[in-house]
């Protein structure tokens, strides 16, 4: 498969209605599944809302909803699953905003969740989305067996703690006052990004109970459009503005934070967003056609601007 060649021009309008379809199957989704506001608590669950549909690509629910039909596996619980990688990963986003952390004032073009509220009600509001992701998933809605959703939640549970993205996000703050290398911050991004992207991937061979080599190789594809999507944010972090990107930019360099791109330079960093996706694609080259969005979807994210 010539992925520049055939690939590439696919990742146009066709990968982007298949995206906006996914986001509103999500969000619809969510919007039924997340608390409405009520009672003497409802300023949390408010604040859990502002965050969730604070707009996003929704790119996590994009993947497990695409893996999901790759195998096969129900529908009803894919959109669960897809709504619960949503809500963990915009737990992960408010509590990376906080003032202990990033402390940033914009997110997707609005105000974080803490400016928009407060500190307190962002860290709750963090930790019930948290909780949420996992209530979804051990629910038997999502699947009738639960040993398939017992491996969705231990899947997620490694990919969001210590040895996945909250992992990643201690690595992150030692970045700030260490010298990394190229090995340690491949690993930093792999962790506190790739891990969920792998998640999104293997939760449809887990849903359509599919082999171990299906799961190996959505992990694999996983794991380089993982690298190849934080390249790009780094690019976007040195080269874009704010207005576009919808949030702070600049912020690495200012804090002398090692990244691919302060490691490689631009032109070779884009080199190797490329060369990623050109080995993703052709990662799930044995599935055919059935994978053709899986495929283009790594040449669509190096073009983003946000």
């Amino acid at each position: 498969m010539t992925s520049n060649t055939t690939t590439a021009p696919r990742a146009g309008e066709t990968i982007r209605a298949a995206m906006a379809a996914a986001a509103a199957t999500t969000e619809a989704a969510l919007d039924r599944l997340t608390p409405a506001p009520a009672g003497l608590h409802g300023r949390v669950q408010e604040a859990m809302r502002y965050a969730l549909f604070a707009g996003g690509k929704r790119l996590r629910p994009f993947l497990v909803l695409q893996s999901s039909a790759l195998f096969g596996a129900p529908e009803a619980g894919a959109i669960r699953t897809a709504a619960a990688i949503e809500a963990l990963h915009t737990y992960s986003l408010v509590h990376d905003d906080l003032p202990c952390m990033d402390d940033d004032d914009l997110r997707r073009g609005q105000p974080t969740t803490h400016r928009k509220f407060d500190e307190a009600t962002a860290v709750l509001a963090g930790d019930a989305l948290l909780t949420l992701a996992f209530e979804l998933l051990v629910d038997p809605a999502t699947h009738p067996s639960a040993e398939v959703r017992c491996a969705l939640a231990a899947r997620l549970g490694q990919a969001a703690g210590s040895e996945g993205m909250i992992g990643g996000q201690m690595v992150d703050i030692e970045a700030e006052s260490r010298a990394f290398g190229k090995d340690e911050v491949i690993l930093l991004q792999r962790m506190k990004t790739g891990a969920l992207f792998e998640f999104s991937c293997e939760a449809g061979p887990i849903l359509g109970q599919a082999s171990a080599d299906d799961r190996d190789r959505l992990r694999s594809y996983a794991r380089d459009i993982g690298l190849a999507f934080q390249i790009v944010d780094d690019l976007i972090d040195v080269t874009g503005t704010a207005e576009k990107a919808g949030k702070q930019v600049g912020k690495d360099q200012a804090k002398g934070k090692a990244t691919l791109v302060s490691l490689y330079g631009v032109a070779e960093a884009r080199a190797e967003a490329r060369r990623l996706a050109d080995r993703a694609a052709e990662t799930l080259s044995t599935y055919g056609a059935a994978a053709d969005q899986l495929r283009a979807l790594p040449f669509f994210l190096l073009d983003r601007e946000s």
